[in-house]
């Protein structure tokens, strides 16, 4: 007999329905995907700030601080990636319940992950951000030397390198970092998240 069988779920008094009466806004998750070094953990901080000074609440989940915590214990591989996305997206799906807005900035490579992710939620509460800009630039950036440990052969299962990435075909929303600045790219942002939430 399965042990799944014994797993009840709690049906609680409060709905997702009471905390976006609440907090007056919708919930949302605003999916940053992009290589290393295209600027989703920049543009997501700068976008959370934003919302938050218009009274949004929200909350971002970024991929090497779930990697510190939650998914510590995950490698690379591509088993791994798809499980660290797995994970991600069922604690996305937790906030999106909570009435939050919640962002994530994750490489996120693979097309089956990322429409994984948009199917745990209802439609209208995924948003993905292609942040669009091409691989000799982010490498130029290298801020984190990554491009640099990965064509040394210092890190395999690279993203960009050895290892592909699956751009979205069609994201909600395409920001190119390599065109615009923070300032302009968070703008762009904010005036389309802002008509799906609000």
């Amino acid at each position: 007999m399965s042990e799944k069988l014994h797993i009840i779920p709690h049906d609680h008094k409060i709905k997702k329905a009471d905390r976006i009466a609440q907090k007056k806004h919708k919930p949302t998750i605003l999916w940053f995907t992009g290589l290393s070094g295209s600027g989703k953990s920049t543009l997501a901080s700068a976008l959370e700030y934003k919302l938050h000074q218009e009274g949004i609440n929200t909350y971002i989940l970024d991929g090497d601080n779930i990697r510190n915590g939650l998914n510590k214990g995950l490698t690379f591989s591509d088993d791994d990636r798809q499980e660290n996305i797995r994970r991600i997206s069922e604690v996305a799906k937790l906030f999106v319940d909570a009435g939050i807005v919640v962002l994530t900035a994750f490489i996120s490579p693979f097309k089956e992950d990322r429409a994984m992710a948009r199917s745990m939620v209802e439609s209208g509460e995924f948003i993905e951000v292609f942040v669009d800009c091409p691989l000799e630039i982010c490498e130029q950036r290298d801020v984190k030397g990554l491009y640099q440990k990965a064509r040394s052969g210092e890190i395999t299962k690279f993203t960009g390198i050895d290892s592909p990435f699956e751009a979205p075909e069609n994201p909600e929303i395409t920001v190119q970092t390599h065109k615009l600045s923070l300032d302009e790219s968070v703008d762009q942002l904010f005036k389309f998240v802002s008509k799906q939430i609000l």
